[in-house]
């Protein structure tokens, strides 16, 4: 069994809840990647924000990215545990039309699980499955 925490990628970092959609756009940039975890004072994850959600859901629709916080965006999250076996994982993401995946252990965000790991690690034929799903 493989399971989430060998294929995914660790040391995930956080938007927190309380910062802005600029604050968040510029860590995506500064990381180059598309999409943060939210995360509480607490430390705990509350959602995720994606590049896409900062200009659909806050510019388009004439809010500001620099006063709308990123806990604006916390929503029910969909996350997978670090021991879980990757199938499970597979599953999760295909049900839920999503392309990354935050991994937890306890209550403590470890790495994010994305199309991209899953596609260096498993086989050709479940990951063309999974992109086929995920893109409709």
């Amino acid at each position: 069994m493989t399971t989430a925490r060998e294929i995914m990628t660790e040391n995930a970092q956080c938007v927190g809840e309380k910062d802005t959609l600029v604050d968040a756009a510029l860590k995506m940039r500064e990381l180059d990647v598309g999409s943060l975890p939210i995360c509480g004072e607490d430390g705990r994850l509350k959602g995720m924000v994606t590049d896409r959600d900062i200009v659909i859901r806050c510019i388009a629709l004439g809010g500001d990215p620099a006063t709308t916080l990123a806990g604006e965006f916390s929503s029910s999250i969909v996350t997978i545990g670090a021991d879980d076996d990757v199938n499970d994982a597979l599953e999760v993401m295909e049900q839920n039309q999503i392309r990354r995946l935050p991994v937890i252990d306890g209550h403590d965000l470890v790495g994010i699980l994305s199309q991209a790991d899953i596609a260096r690690r498993l086989d050709p034929e479940r990951v063309g499955e999974l992109v086929s799903v995920i893109s409709n």
